[in-house]
């Protein structure tokens, strides 16, 4: 396994000066978001898309450095109802040919999430039984049946024809792709060009284990971002893990996003990054910096150093 960083936490430099960043960590591959609900700060897709001259001098600042591309990065919501839908959509489907050209085989972006029943104008998680209410069973068959599955379909016929061979899903809440089962359902359904980007803060801040959620991914395990999650003590205690505070709340949330090593130990991560080898990934572990309780550089710098003991080489 090889260490990138997900770029967007060094959204305050330009292009040329976040890759001398990265690579002054010791780090030689990067994750860059092209598309979805991001800003983009280091691929500008449209320009890239219209211009041969500002392509070729994308790809030169990384050659002259020997860095790589781990994964373009387009996470946002492309089955949401309206505007939001369509504009992630578009986006979604450019990063793909961006990829194409720029000979990235993988990127990493979320399910989506539809409305519930035709006409809605808000995404629905649905996480409860569907049981009772009675409503839910028919609203769920709606977004997997007629919404998700056939966009996907044909999602994935775009990302063949422009050399892109896997689909990495990061496991978000508030996405019909949240887990593993989820994600298999879509797989079954799409093909095995569609696979999960393993992100242990998601599942850990709902309540599963990210080593055996990695055992049950064989075959179907595209990326991993290095990030990690704590379950605050005593606040989850009294009020379980669901949590609607702003994750700026930090104080008072059941959960945090937290720097590599500050949720669970070395060993837990040492054990984690050996099941995933040992189910056939050896790719890239994409840091995503995302401590609220810390600066950027110790956050950074405290994942580094946690990734680079314990990732299996």
């Amino acid at each position: 396994m090889k260490l990138s960083i997900c770029t967007d936490v060094y959204n305050n430099l330009s292009y040329p000066d976040m890759l001398d960043k990265v690579q002054s960590l010791g780090v030689n591959a990067v994750e860059m978001t092209a598309g979805g609900w991001a800003t983009c700060p280091h691929v500008p897709t449209a320009q890239l898309l219209a211009s041969e001259s500002k392509l070729q001098a994308f790809q030169a600042e990384l050659e002259q450095r020997g860095m790589e591309i781990a994964a373009l990065n387009c996470s946002g919501n492309p089955l949401c109802p309206g505007e939001m839908g369509e504009k992630h959509t578009r986006s979604t489907y450019d990063t793909v040919v961006l990829a194409g050209k720029l000979g990235v085989k993988k990127i990493v972006m979320m399910s989506g999430c539809p409305a519930g029943a035709p006409g809605d104008k808000i995404p629905n998680w649905i996480t409860s039984t569907v049981t009772v209410p009675d409503y839910l069973a028919p609203a769920l068959d709606y977004q997997w049946n007629e919404v998700a599955i056939p966009w996907w379909k044909k999602f994935a016929e775009h990302c063949r024809a422009h050399g892109v061979e896997q689909i990495a899903i990061e496991e978000f809440p508030c996405m019909l792709v949240y887990n593993p089962a989820t994600l298999w359902r879509l797989r079954n359904a799409v093909g095995p060009i569609v696979g999960m980007n393993l992100d242990p803060s998601h599942l850990i801040a709902m309540g599963a284990d990210p080593i055996a959620a990695a055992r049950n991914l064989k075959g179907a395990l595209f990326h991993i971002h290095g990030k990690d999650a704590r379950i605050e003590r005593g606040l989850c205690d009294i009020n379980g893990l669901l949590e609607t505070r702003p994750v700026t709340d930090t104080e008072n949330r059941s959960w945090n996003y937290v720097a590599v090593g500050c949720g669970k130990d070395l060993q837990w991560w040492k054990e984690f990054f050996s099941v995933c080898r040992m189910v056939g990934y050896d790719g890239y572990v994409s840091l995503e910096m995302e401590d609220l309780t810390m600066s950027i550089e110790a956050g950074v710098l405290t994942s580094i150093d946690a990734l680079q003991q314990t990732i299996s080489r």
